[in-house]
C-alpha cells in the first residue's frame, strides 16, 4: 500500500508511531518503507509528491481499537486532525474519521462487541 505525502519525515514519524511499524531503510528522497515492527504485516510505503491533497481518498486504513476516545486522542497528539465532531455508528459500529498530516483520511474503527468475541476463541 503505498501513501502520498509532502514530507517523508514528517509522514514517517506520524504513521510508525500510529500503526506501531518501523522505517525498513533509509529514505531515498522519494520513498520511504515502512514495515511492521514484529515483521509480521502488510508494508506502507510512503511516496513524496509534489502536488497536495485534492478531493476524497478513494482507499483508507482503518485502524481498529477497543478503546475508540483513547485511539482517537492518541493519533491526534501524533498530529492527526478529527474531521467528525461526534462519532459516526452503523450496525454496531462506532468510528471517527481523520486525517494524517497530509490530509490523507483515515477512520479510528471500534468494531461491534461480537467482533472483538469472534478473535478471542
Amino acid at each position: 500500500m503505498v501513501i502520498d505525502c509532502s514530507d517523508l519525515e514528517r509522514a514517517a514519524d506520524f504513521w510508525t508511531a500510529a500503526l506501531g511499524y518501523v522505517r525498513d531503510g533509509a529514505a531515498d528522497g522519494s520513498y520511504q518503507s515502512l514495515v511492521p515492527a514484529d515483521g509480521d504485516g502488510l508494508e506502507l510505503l510512503l511516496q513524496s509528491v509534489p502536488e497536495g491533497k485534492d478531493g476524497k481518498n478513494r482507499l483508507h486504513l482503518d485502524l481498529r481499537t477497543r478503546d475508540l476516545a483513547r485511539e482517537v486522542e492518541r493519533v491526534r497528539t501524533l498530529g492527526a486532525q478529527l474531521l467528525t465532531p461526534t462519532p459516526v455508528v452503523e450496525d454496531g459500529w462506532t468510528w471517527h474519521i481523520l486525517t494524517d498530516p497530509d490530509g490523507n483520511e483515515f477512520c479510528v474503527v471500534a468494531p461491534a462487541p461480537d467482533y472483538w468475541a469472534s478473535r478471542e476463541n
